[in-house]
């Protein structure tokens, strides 16, 4: 005989939403208010930018006005927020979770350690990013022992076009994947007037770039999206050959050295080899230094 809990004995109310939602198994009964109200979630998941609630609710589907009350919900519990502009945007829990359920994935599990020993070894900031629905995300930091003063957090999305990590994942990710994100930044530098002179304009130019990653099997920046820090930035593959993260390094422009071959590269080509070995990648050519 079943040890389960009859729905009885689970104290379950429904709203005016029917917040019970179940089939012939008591183990199978959830609140269907929560599944209803997820909609809302995912669309804010798969968008690129802060929704107005009309447009939200047309995508969940769902009435305005019932998707406002879910709204109202997810932003007490820190789901959602709202941008001075009424737009709805996911909130810093939404981030949180994403964060941790990221971090506790293998490929991240095996590679805060690799990055933390490599900080130690080498005394330079040591981060590791992973792609995102917006793009590239900062998902780890380990500080130097003199920590560089920059403005990044963890969930930061890098640019495309003038990061390291950015351009990392454009070399390696299907271009279909990017292309969305590389064409807005490509769009907005080419409005700027004072726009900064070494940003790529046209698509041909970024994947010139691209392909000099693909030769050194890295990219370096010299003070690119924090003035007067040099970044390098290399791939992380999984055993599929597939990029799965990138390895940073960063530091001040007096002490970071980004020369190819240089003591720097070598040790960082080394780590991210080291990584992507232990994810099971076996690497079928060697990048040019």
């Amino acid at each position: 005989m079943s040890t389960l809990p009859a729905d009885t004995d689970l104290d379950l109310e429904s709203d005016a939403d029917g917040d019970i939602a179940s089939d012939d198994s008591p183990a199978r009964t959830g609140i269907q208010s929560i599944e209803v109200g997820f909609r809302l979630l995912e669309v804010l998941t798969h968008t690129n930018a802060p929704m107005m609630l009309r447009d939200l609710a047309r995508a969940a589907p769902m009435n305005p006005a019932k998707a406002h009350r879910y709204l109202v919900s997810f932003a007490r519990l820190g789901l959602v927020s709202q941008t001075p502009e009424g737009r709805y945007d996911l909130g810093p829990f939404a981030l949180e979770m994403g964060l941790v359920s990221l971090n506790r994935q293998d490929p991240m599990r095996r590679a805060r350690p690799a990055a933390a020993a490599l900080r130690d070894e080498i005394d330079h900031t040591i981060g590791l990013a992973v792609w995102g629905n917006r793009g590239p995300a900062i998902v780890h930091w380990e500080e130097a022992s003199h920590p560089v003063t920059v403005s990044l957090r963890l969930g930061d999305v890098m640019p495309m076009l003038n990061s390291a990590t950015g351009r990392v994942f454009g070399a390696y990710l299907p271009r279909a994947q990017t292309l969305s994100l590389i064409q807005g930044e490509l769009d907005r530098a080419t409005a700027q007037v004072d726009a900064n002179p070494e940003l790529p304009r046209t698509l041909e130019a970024y994947d010139a770039i691209c392909a000099e990653v693909r030769v050194h099997g890295a990219a370096r920046i010299h003070g690119g999206v924090l003035p007067g820090i040099n970044a390098m930035s290399l791939p992380v593959f999984d055993a599929n050959g597939q990029l799965c993260l990138v390895l940073i390094a960063l530091g001040a422009q007096s002490t970071f050295d980004t020369t190819w071959s240089g003591p720097l590269e070598r040790r960082l080509r080394l780590a991210a080899q080291q990584l992507s070995a232990d994810l099971g990648y076996v690497a079928t050519h060697t990048p040019q230094s």
